[in-house]
């Protein structure tokens, strides 16, 4: 079972060219973040809910900075929620750059 966590970290990574420094494990973590946490609204498979799709196509016009900035403050008076007590910046960047660059 740990290995086969640690292949799939490795295959995040690289999927996913991540900012900065962000370690396998903590990477794996995010993306499980990304799958059942933004999943929960956004759908399983990213491609939209309650809340709008997450796939690369759907945020072609978006900025891996902007997208970090919404997934740390959230969006007010709708149901996304500020992730900041949870995310570092950097890690809202890896989730960024995650959603703009990895298929569903």
């Amino acid at each position: 079972m740990l290995r086969l966590a640690a292949i799939a970290a490795l295959a995040v990574m690289a999927a996913a060219p991540a900012s900065g420094e962000i370690p396998a494990p903590r990477a794996a973590e995010l993306e499980h973040i990304v799958i059942q946490d933004c999943g929960s609204c956004h759908g399983l498979t990213r491609k939209g809910g309650l809340g709008s799709p997450l796939t690369p196509g759907a945020l072609s016009h978006a900025e891996p900075e902007g997208l970090a900035l919404i997934i740390l403050d959230g969006v007010p008076e709708t149901a996304m929620p500020p992730w900041r007590p949870l995310l570092t910046e950097e890690e809202a960047l890896w989730i960024a750059d995650y959603l703009l660059k990895v298929e569903p």
